[in-house]
């Protein structure tokens, strides 16, 4: 048997179709590393991270369930549907919001 193509427009259509294929899958793959390069660089690094307070001191029966920090304040919400704000530095009770 003869394993020639008997069409050579057929057969240059493959070796196109075969380039093509090639050519999009170096494209996928280069793209994919620049995605993956740009995670690692933009992200900030750990040094510049907020300080967290070691320990938080919530008023009686008050469990937390959610936890933020601003600049010179951080919010808890408790369970109860409350958030309490504090002072980031002494910790003191700043506002307390009721949610509805």
């Amino acid at each position: 048997m003869d394993d020639t193509p008997h069409n050579t427009a057929e057969a240059r259509g493959l070796t196109f179709l075969r380039r093509l294929v090639t050519v999009l899958t170096a494209t996928m793959i280069a793209g994919l590393v620049i995605l993956i390069a740009l995670f690692v660089t933009r992200f900030p690094d750990a040094s510049g991270a907020v300080p967290l307070p070691d320990s938080i001191a919530l008023p009686d029966g008050a469990r937390a369930t959610a936890f933020t920090r601003g600049p010179d304040w951080f919010a808890v919400v408790t369970e109860d549907e409350r958030i309490l704000i504090l002072d980031a530095e002494t910790g003191a009770l700043r506002q307390t919001v009721t949610v509805e």
